[in-house]
């Protein structure tokens, strides 16, 4: 493996524990108002929230080798990967918790982020970013640049037509696009074994002639060699890379979600496996005290403070704003004439 720097290894652990402390803040905030009685409509975060805490090795090893330029779509667990490419913290929560000054003015949601400025965007249907990632490669083939497309996705998601043509686009055109599957075991309240026939994710990419990786545990170094390949390999022109990770989901598919269908014993031993902590044995390894790493973890928990606080202080958007930017009035100069087809196939 190719040896990683003390700093890239600070770096990884300060990205990984500002998304671990991040989602455990939103959860707080989330079931704030919410009980005794589950209101899936009360408190300051209305609606679903899906968090990815255990997932962050994932991110952080892949996110890690992007640039602003390259193209990251995720899924409807998006927070750690968003932190990890970049997103605004503040505006992401200001989202998050339905404020003006959100990434998209509260309309979005903690599903839909969305951020131009370092290339990011999410979606609440399934492997629905797949194919957006292979458009960002091909826009970079055609513009001849060296940035790459990422589409992170479930293990849920890997029998989906839109990942399966994705594949098989981004081979045909050796595309530079690298396919991120985040195998957590469930696919809501499904096991993995239920839902694909192969328990390994990344064989889907021998079906299209492209390279497939599994990394076997959530090691965020594991993660950072095999990206560097891949995204590596994308930016050369060599076509595109499956990875699929093992990662591990600490809490339910969504908040409120009383996890019936898992047993005690699977979710001690998800808690059990922390790539956080492995991560911070690592360090100390490489000569990284306790007082640094508590350094770190107290400028993570002060940031995500901050972007909470300063989230909720925001304004919430007016009611008429829900009829701004929607594909309803036409743009001004356009008139109401209907346009003239020739339905019967005449010369006109």
């Amino acid at each position: 493996m190719t040896s990683v720097s003390t700093t890239q290894m600070k770096s990884f652990y300060e990205d990984m524990v500002t998304a671990r402390v991040y989602e455990e803040r939103l959860q707080e905030e989330y079931m704030e108002g919410k009980t005794p009685g589950f209101d899936i409509s009360a408190g300051q975060i209305p609606g679903e929230l899906h968090l990815a805490a255990g997932q962050e090795a994932a991110a952080v090893g892949v996110c890690h080798h992007l640039r602003d330029e390259d193209t990251v779509t995720a899924p409807h667990r998006p927070h750690h990967i968003a932190i990890a490419k970049g997103v605004d913290l503040k505006r992401m929560t200001a989202e998050i918790f339905g404020r003006e000054t959100g990434l998209s003015s509260g309309k979005g949601g903690h599903m839909h982020l969305f951020d131009p400025d370092v290339n990011f965007a999410c979606s609440g249907i399934i492997a629905e970013g797949v194919p957006p990632a292979v458009g960002a490669g091909l826009t970079a083939q055609k513009r001849n640049e060296d940035s790459v497309g990422v589409a992170f996705l479930g293990e849920g998601a890997i029998s989906q037509g839109a990942f399966l043509e994705s594949l098989n686009f981004a081979s045909v055109h050796d595309m530079p696009v690298v396919f991120i599957i985040e195998d957590n075991d469930w696919a809501i309240s499904m096991p993995k074994e239920r839902v694909a026939d192969s328990q390994d994710g990344s064989r889907r990419a021998d079906g299209f002639d492209m390279p497939g990786i599994r990394v076997d545990q959530d090691d965020v170094l594991a993660v950072s060699e095999a990206a560097r390949e891949a995204v590596g390999r994308a930016r050369d022109g060599n076509g595109p890379t499956v990875i699929e990770v093992q990662v591990h989901r600490r809490m339910g598919h969504f908040m409120g979600d009383p996890e019936t269908y898992r047993s005690e014993a699977d979710q001690e031993a998800h808690r059990r496996r922390d790539s956080i902590e492995r991560l911070a044995a690592d360090l100390r390894s490489h000569g990284v005290d306790d007082e640094t790493l508590a350094e770190i973890r107290e400028r993570a928990e002060s940031r995500v403070e901050e972007a909470i606080e300063w989230a909720k202080d925001q304004p919430k958007p007016d009611p008429e704003d829900a009829y701004d930017d929607m594909w309803v009035n036409p743009p001004s100069g356009v008139t109401d004439t209907e346009p003239n087809f020739d339905l019967a196939g005449g010369d006109d």
